[in-house]
C-alpha cells in the first residue's frame, strides 16, 4: 500500500507523522509523510517551538508529488493535524485528485480537533472544516468521544449515545467509524461502527503520556484494515498493537510512545485483545 499521511511533523517524540510513518513502514507499507506544522515537540510538553505551514506551502509540495505520479499509486490518504483551516481544502482537493485517479483509494479521517481534558486545541476553523467539509470525503473517520460529540452535534456520555452519534456521521460519508479513548476506571475501549455491525474492544488501562496515541492507532487501524480487508479483523490487531506500545512505553518510563523499541508488537502484539459485538444488525 502508497499511503499519503499529511498531518503535523515534530522533531522530538511521536506524534502526527512521526507517529503514523513508522508503524505503517514497519507493516510493509510505503509511505509519502506531507508535514502541516514543523515543531519541536508536542505543545503537550508544556512549551514548544516551531510553527504552521502556510496552506500554499502545503499545496506546492502536493502537487510536485502529483507531477511525480504518486497520485495515480495512491491507495489511501491519511490525514490528522492540520494547523491552519487554510490547508483543509488543500487537503481535500487532493484527496478528489487521488480519487478521480484510483476511485478505491481511502481517505481515512483522524479528526484532531481536541479533547476532554483540554477542550478544543487547533485554530479556528478547523473542527468546522472537518464537521462540514471533511466527514463527506471520508471513508473511514476514527474520532475520540469528544471529537465524536462535536462532529455529531451530539452527546456520547455513553456507548449507546455514542453509537447513535457515530451512526449519523455515517449519514453525512463514511462508511466506517472507530470511536477511541472510552475510558473506564481501568480499562479503555474502543467502539467499532459500520452499516450493520457494532462492535466493542476493550484493554486495561495503561497509565502513560498518551501524546501520538490516536496518530499511532490511525495508522495502525488503517495499515491493519488494509491488509485484511475487514474492519472488525483490523481493530483487534491495531487495539493489541497499541497496548503492546503503552506497556512498552510504561515499563521504559519514555515520556513518548516508544515506537521503535516496542517495534515487534507493531508486527506481532505479544497479547491479543479481541472485539466483542454489540449489535450483530443495526437497528432501524
Amino acid at each position: 500500500m502508497h499511503v499519503l499521511s499529511i498531518q503535523s511533523s515534530v522533531a522530538y517524540g511521536h506524534v502526527g507523522n512521526a507517529a503514523a510513518t513508522f508503524p505503517l513502514q514497519r507493516l510493509g507499507h510505503e509511505v509519502w509523510p506531507v508535514a502541516t506544522v514543523n515543531y519541536s515537540n508536542h505543545p503537550g510538553f508544556g512549551s514548544y517551538r516551531g510553527g504552521v505551514y502556510h496552506a500554499s506551502d502545503v499545496a506546492e509540495i502536493l502537487d510536485e508529488l502529483e507531477r511525480r505520479g504518486a497520485f495515480h499509486r495512491c491507495d489511501a490518504i491519511l490525514s490528522g493535524f492540520l494547523g491552519a483551516a487554510a490547508t483543509g481544502p488543500v487537503l481535500l482537493s487532493a484527496v478528489d485528485r487521488i480519487k478521480r485517479t484510483n476511485p478505491k483509494a481511502l481517505y481515512v479521517l483522524d479528526p484532531v480537533i481536541g479533547d476532554a481534558e483540554r477542550g478544543v486545541y487547533v485554530a479556528d476553523g478547523i473542527a468546522e472544516f472537518f464537521r462540514d467539509e471533511a466527514l463527506a470525503r471520508a471513508d473511514i473517520v476514527l474520532p475520540n468521544r469528544y471529537e465524536l460529540s462535536l462532529l455529531s452535534g451530539q452527546a456520547a456520555g455513553n456507548d449507546e449515545a455514542a453509537v447513535r452519534a457515530a451512526t449519523s456521521l455515517m449519514e453525512r460519508g463514511p462508511s466506517v467509524v472507530v470511536v477511541t479513548g472510552l475510558r473506564q476506571e481501568t480499562e479503555i475501549s474502543v467502539l467499532l461502527v459500520t452499516a450493520r455491525q457494532v462492535w466493542k474492544i476493550t484493554t486495561p488501562l495503561v497509565d502513560i503520556p498518551s501524546h501520538g496515541a490516536g496518530d499511532t492507532f490511525a495508522a495502525l487501524f488503517l495499515g491493519a484494515y488494509f491488509d485484511l480487508q475487514d474492519a472488525r479483523a483490523a481493530l483487534d490487531r491495531a487495539v493489541s498493537s497499541m497496548y503492546g506500545v503503552f506497556v512498552a512505553t510504561q515499563k521504559l518510563n519514555r515520556d513518548s510512545l516508544a515506537l521503535v523499541r516496542a517495534q515487534m508488537e507493531i508486527v506481532d502484539p505479544s497479547e491479543r485483545f479481541a472485539a466483542v459485538p454489540v449489535w450483530a444488525d443495526k437497528p432501524e
